[in-house]
């Protein structure tokens, strides 16, 4: 029973210490997202947002768990720190001091996430300034049409904006670490899970709201149903998919002792590059409507641009699922380099049987990562175009599928896997009777 195992968890002192710790932290988080921002027109903000939905200022407002659109102290998120982790990621595959700090080990991945957390409050700085101004002219508009008082605006408001934004950016970067470090799963992955979910109660209000309108008809709406839970079932298995490439190592007396001789296997995992490639892609296909809703709102060409690639339309859907797929093995290759791997195998012995050692080795790896990264990149499309399906042909009132939808499936198993190893480590039943999580001790 799954009460049973929801119990299992209270009973291992660690465990219950673990996830109490989580949930105090996700808790303070939440609370802190209901805060404002002093000086801030809430209603005028919020009538933009609704106004410009499918810019990147939506995207953003996604991964700030709805804290842009209402300007609170948490309103930059975690974002910073995630471009900031991003270019630090992408460095260690150009810049040669960047990759030989990764090769370090623990001393050398210590020094990337320092780098990384001075870059975050680059970036945060950075944002929370254009925000201010971006805050400061829609004030301006607002009190302009509306004949009202004046707005907060001037170096006062803009310095009070960015102090306020950066302490909140770097006070959830703190959250963060500290739920990885003390509490379970990893802890920036699950505050962007709990922002995304934090919208999923009004989603169901807004249903239950066109369902008794008559708008969607029940017959519908089951359908929809079973369609949402086979596609989260096609999450789940593309997630966790992975190609095994068998691995023998050859045996070696160093002293009295014997070492290796043992079979393992290499997982290259269907979906390497994970949400990345579709917010790489939503920020690239974004790009236009949000420089012209920053700096060209009347232009002719640039409002025809944006209807051109308004969401859902053939030449948007086409577009945006090649970027996907581009985006999918450009990042699998960054992430993934099969030369280096090859090269480690030979030092300790190992190799695939039938295949020579060095560069033979690297290319049947790349050949078959190459593979299976097509089927994945796909699928990554066919979700992302998913959503605007669903509400174009079948009026849904939510947003099902997308970067949301992947991030909470893919935090969600990884947070799941984590108690799963807790628990079978103390000799306790896990959630999952059979399956690939079920053999993890």
């Amino acid at each position: 029973m799954l009460i049973d195992k929801i119990q299992n968890i209270f009973k291992i002192p660690e465990l219950r210490r673990r996830v109490l710790f989580t949930m105090a932290l996700l808790i303070v988080y939440r609370l802190g997202g209901h805060i404002p921002t002093p000086g801030v027109d809430t209603v005028a903000l919020k009538h933009f947002f609704s106004q410009n939905a499918g810019t990147l200022f939506g995207l953003y407002d996604l991964f700030a768990g709805g804290n842009l659109s209402k300007a609170t102290i948490f309103a930059l998120g975690i974002m910073p720190y995630i471009s900031a982790s991003i270019i630090f990621q992408l460095l260690t595959a150009v810049v040669p001091y960047f990759e030989k700090l990764q090769k370090e080990g623990d001393e050398g991945r210590k020094k990337i996430t320092q780098y990384t957390r001075y870059g975050t409050v680059i970036l945060a700085t950075v944002q929370a300034f254009g925000i201010a101004v971006f805050l400061e002219n829609i004030q301006t508009q607002a009190a302009a049409s509306t004949a009202g008082v004046d707005p907060a605006s001037g170096l006062g408001f803009r310095l009070l904006t960015v102090i306020t934004l950066v302490s909140g950016t770097i006070f959830v970067m703190w959250l963060g670490e500290q739920i990885t470090e003390r509490g379970i799963g990893n802890g920036i992955s699950l505050i962007i899970f709990i922002g995304i979910v934090a919208q999923y109660p009004a989603d169901f209000l807004n249903t239950l709201q066109v369902l008794r309108a008559g708008t969607l008809s029940p017959f519908v709406m089951l359908v929809l149903i079973g369609l949402m839970l086979f596609i989260i079932g096609g999450v789940i298995m593309i997630t966790q998919g992975q190609r095994r490439i068998p691995v023998q190592y050859a045996k070696r007396i160093v002293g009295r002792k014997v070492y290796g001789g043992q079979s393992t296997h290499i997982p290259l995992k269907v979906n390497t590059s994970g949400v990345i490639p579709i917010i790489f892609a939503q920020s690239l296909i974004m790009f236009p409507s949000t420089i012209a809703t920053l700096f060209a709102p009347n232009n002719e060409v640039m409002q025809s641009i944006i209807s051109f690639l308004s969401p859902g339309g053939w030449v948007y859907n086409i577009s945006y699922t090649l970027i996907i797929v581009f985006f999918a093995y450009f990042y699998t290759a960054i992430i993934f380099n099969p030369a280096d791997l090859a090269d480690n195998m030979r030092k300790y012995g190992g190799f695939i049987p039938g295949i020579r050692p060095g560069k033979r080795t690297s290319e049947y790896i790349d050949r078959i990562l190459t593979r299976v990264t097509l089927p994945g990149g796909i699928f990554l499309a066919i979700i992302a175009v998913l959503p605007f399906f669903l509400i174009r042909q079948f009026n849904v009132p939510f947003f099902f599928g997308g970067t949301g939808l992947l991030i909470v499936v893919g935090v969600a198993l990884d947070t799941l896997q984590q108690i799963e190893s807790h628990l079978l480590m103390r000799h306790y039943d896990g959630f999952m009777k059979k399956g690939r999580m079920r053999g993890r001790r």
